[in-house]
């Protein structure tokens, strides 16, 4: 019998339920018997286990996704092993996968007409794409954004990374594992507000002597 699957791709910024909604999915297809597989990116290295966890408290098992995992001999193998077309892949923090990697899931959709659903981030804390997120709005069937909204009242777009201070960081490794204590999700206006008025604190103010010649006040 034919199979016709799709790619989705579902993404958001920290904080947007994205993983709850995976989580929610496989609770509602547990309920219906449905076949599906929960996959994570081992690069998230927050839980011991290899279990998906959301921020509201509820897990799930899944299986480690290692940077030379081929997602598509993996679906292969299942199919020569127990003859199983699995109907449903659920792949939690999908901007860590590789382009390749996108690439073997989308032969898992095309070929054993499989579904796959990719939950991620679009950007990092300096708002350019992940590798896996690109490649997955190249060539996703589907994309649907998670919206979640700033403490300003607008729609969040950054995934800032803070420092102990509650300072915005602009420098540093594109991966960084971290929850609230080092991410904050924000619009894109209070991101550069906040990035002003750091940059304005750290400019030290100087005075100047009878001949013109610049200093550094006493009390600093």
């Amino acid at each position: 019998m034919y199979r016709k699957g799709k790619l989705y791709f579902r993404y958001g910024t920290m904080g947007s339920a994205k993983t709850a909604l995976l989580l929610t999915t496989a609770y509602n297809f547990d309920e219906r018997h449905m076949d599906y597989i929960c996959m994570k990116p081992v690069v998230d290295t927050r839980e011991n286990a290899n279990v998906i966890r959301s921020r509201i408290g509820i897990e799930r098992e899944c299986q480690w996704i290692y940077n030379n995992t081929n997602l598509y001999e993996y679906a292969a193998e299942l199919y020569r092993r127990d003859g199983r077309l699995v109907d449903w892949f659920l792949i939690d923090e999908a901007q860590f996968l590789t382009a390749a990697q996108v690439d073997q899931l989308s032969r898992v959709v095309d070929d054993f007409g499989s579904n796959v659903i990719c939950y991620g981030l679009r950007t990092d804390f300096k708002t350019n794409l992940f590798e896996g997120s690109r490649r997955l709005f190249e060539i996703a069937d589907t994309i649907d954004e998670i919206k979640s909204t700033c403490n300003c009242g607008h729609k969040t777009i950054v995934n800032a990374r803070i420092d102990a201070s509650g300072n915005i960081v602009v420098e540093g490794q594109q991966v960084e594992i971290g929850g609230n204590d080092r991410y904050i999700a924000v619009c894109r206006k209070c991101w550069r507000n906040k990035r002003i008025e750091q940059s304005k604190r750290s400019i030290l103010p100087l005075e100047f002597d009878e001949e013109g010649n610049a200093h550094l006040p006493d009390t600093i």
